[in-house]
């Protein structure tokens, strides 16, 4: 069942044994996609481990770790139409890029469809599933499963050509909440997102994680979203309801300091999205505040 439409693409930065697994069961997958991994200048050993290990993997070590940028590394390099991006801590369940091809195939103002996230060891949902399940997020009757206002780098299948024209990753958000502003300039370009739940991303977290740095770079990318794209008076409520709802610490504080202090740049870059837009954005407000899935804390 060799599938030619679907490159698998991976960032690492010191993982290699979570990054070796992961490897290992996309090599065992039948659609056998090709794969190409970005180092992001790991220092354990990660790049020999995967020349030694993995000599048919196409391994990128840019020197410098350039987060989720390095994506758009691997997206340039990959010549399939189709792009599953994975974590170096999970790996799809076999079939499933098969059938996110076969769903990019037949929709063509579809540009990405997300997996269900099933946590290892024991397969229970990531509890953000529900919140992909429920989206708020109105879409057209055609799409394949409920609309998205965003997507998960992890469990996501997208057009390749679609990625590239949007401009991929910005590379000042480095990591944390960066797919929210690609998606958004998808949309407004005409694309639709999709949760589809017989898709399925398998993740077993790491523990080579730093939750506080991870939090720091979630609300700073968070606010400058909401700088970026949407009208003043949304930006300024959503602006408004983190700072009353994020811990009052240092970390919180960073946050805000930081994405302040690129104020300048994002005023220079601010693009405010058209209202058709700006009405799935403001859809997904009350999911926002409520959710217990992607909460500043840690």
């Amino acid at each position: 069942m060799s599938d030619a439409r679907t490159t698998v693409v991976v960032i690492t930065h010191n993982r290699r044994e979570e990054l070796l697994r992961t490897l290992g069961k996309l090599a065992r997958l039948p659609e056998n996609p090709p794969v190409i991994v970005t180092d992001n200048a790991s220092t354990d050993g990660t790049a020999e481990a995967v020349r030694r290990l993995h000599p048919d993997v196409t391994l990128l070590t840019p020197g410098r770790n350039l987060g989720a940028v390095g994506r758009n590394l691997a997206v340039r390099r990959a010549r399939t139409p189709y792009i599953a991006f994975c974590d170096d801590d999970s790996w799809w369940e076999p079939g499933s890029l098969g059938r996110a091809a076969d769903l990019l195939d037949r929709h063509e103002r579809l540009v990405a469809v997300t997996a269900r996230i099933l946590v290892a060891p024991d397969g229970r949902e990531d509890p953000i599933v529900a919140e992909l399940r429920d989206s708020p997020v109105r879409g057209p009757d055609w799409l394949p499963g409920p609309a998205l206002g965003s997507f998960l780098a992890a469990a996501t299948v997208l057009r390749r050509d679609a990625f590239l024209e949007a401009g991929g990753f910005h590379e000042r958000l480095w990591l944390g909440g960066e797919e929210e502003l690609l998606a958004t300039d998808l949309a407004t370009r005409g694309w639709w997102l999709a949760y589809v739940s017989d898709l399925t991303v398998h993740h077993a977290p790491s523990h080579a994680r730093d939750a506080t740095l991870r939090r720091v770079h979630g609300l700073r990318n968070t606010l400058w979203f909401c700088w970026l794209r949407r009208p003043v008076r949304p930006a300024l409520r959503r602006t408004l309801d983190l700072a009353r709802t994020v811990p009052r610490d240092r970390a919180s504080l960073r946050a805000f300091g930081l994405a302040l202090a690129g104020l300048p740049w994002v005023l220079r870059e601010r693009r405010v999205v058209p209202p058709p837009v700006e009405a799935r954005l403001g859809a997904l407000s009350e999911a926002q505040r409520e959710s217990t899935a992607r909460r500043y804390v840690g």
